[in-house]
């Protein structure tokens, strides 16, 4: 295989030194960066193997997207604004196409949000990619987890569901509509990142998080670090069109790879989500209230209320 800093200058020497605060990028034993004054330094590590995370027919400018993607919805979720990146490939081959087109797909997404590649590394293996995004908040600004209280809107961003279906269809576990495979394998392959809304939620959510793991999941990880339980409105669920067709709702918000943001917001600030949500140029749908007894409680169109009984999973495992 050829060096790695022979593969990192072919194919990702474009995203180096793009920003003015990378004072040493690619090209050294470590990066040189140079944080704006007043904020905090936001940090996140995500790994996506073959046939753990993606499949085997995955487009390489997919992946590349995709790697990058995950950990900019992380940053989204705590309100930071994305600044930086690292790259790890581990590779059974350099294969010169693929690497062609997953810099390209990585590239893409980098430019749009001005992230620089400040550095990697490279290994021969089972194909895997591991990245660390870096970015910034104003100090004491960041979102977290763990404020959400009773009374609380419970909201998220988008819809839910595709990409969980995308995962099913691509196992052969059911047959989608040409039109929603379509768009499910578009969600699943090329998540976008709730940067812009991430930024505008600080100040107005109480909590975030993004929804990797299913909804039920990650809104049950809102629950546990806040101390509080919540119902969810299986009626209001921003679902994919014709997904109830092929699943069925609680499925929905069990399966994983939406990258959606989750999150709460005290009744007094609810009615500025609407300007907030057309400045940002994203749909955010109530889908229930958080509540001061622990648990998770879904209410159907009937207005029945029963426990949730389905934790949700982790990707494809």
């Amino acid at each position: 295989m050829p060096g790695e800093f022979d593969l990192i200058a072919r194919h990702f020497a474009a995203l180096t030194q793009r920003r003015a605060d990378v004072v040493l990028g690619v090209g050294d034993d470590a990066a040189l960066l140079d944080p704006p004054p007043g904020q905090e330094l936001v940090v996140t590590v995500d790994t996506l193997a073959l046939g753990v995370h993606f499949f085997a027919d995955c487009p390489p400018a997919a992946l590349g997207h995709k790697a990058l993607a995950v950990n900019l919805s992380d940053l989204a979720a705590m309100g930071a604004a994305p600044a930086w990146a690292l790259l790890a490939l581990t590779l059974p081959t350099a294969d010169e196409p693929w690497l062609t087109e997953f810099a390209a797909g990585f590239a893409a997404l980098a430019r749009t949000y001005d992230v620089s590649l400040v550095g990697g590394d490279t290994c021969r293996g089972p194909l895997a990619v591991t990245i660390t995004a870096l970015g910034h908040v104003p100090r004491g600004q960041a979102l977290r987890r763990s404020g959400a209280r009773p009374g609380d809107g419970v909201y998220v961003s988008g819809e839910i569901g595709a990409a969980g279906l995308a995962v099913r269809a691509r196992r052969g576990e059911i047959t989608l509509p040409a039109a929603l495979a379509t768009h499910a394998a578009q969600r699943l392959d090329y998540p976008q990142p709730r940067v812009a809304l991430g930024l505008a939620l600080r100040g107005l959510a109480s909590a975030a998080i993004d929804v990797s793991d299913g909804l039920l999941a990650d809104l049950g990880h809102i629950c546990a670090s806040s101390g509080v339980g919540a119902r969810l409105e299986l009626a209001r669920l921003p679902l994919p069109e014709g997904a109830l067709g092929v699943a069925s709702d609680e499925s929905l918000i069990g399966s994983g790879d939406d990258y959606e943001l989750c999150f709460t917001v005290p009744p007094r600030y609810e009615p500025a989500l609407g300007v907030l949500a057309a400045n940002v140029g994203c749909a955010l749908t109530r889908v229930g209230q958080i509540e001061a007894a622990p648990g998770l409680w879904l209410i159907d169109e009937a207005g029945q209320t029963r426990p949730a009984t389905q934790a949700g999973h982790d990707h494809f495992r």
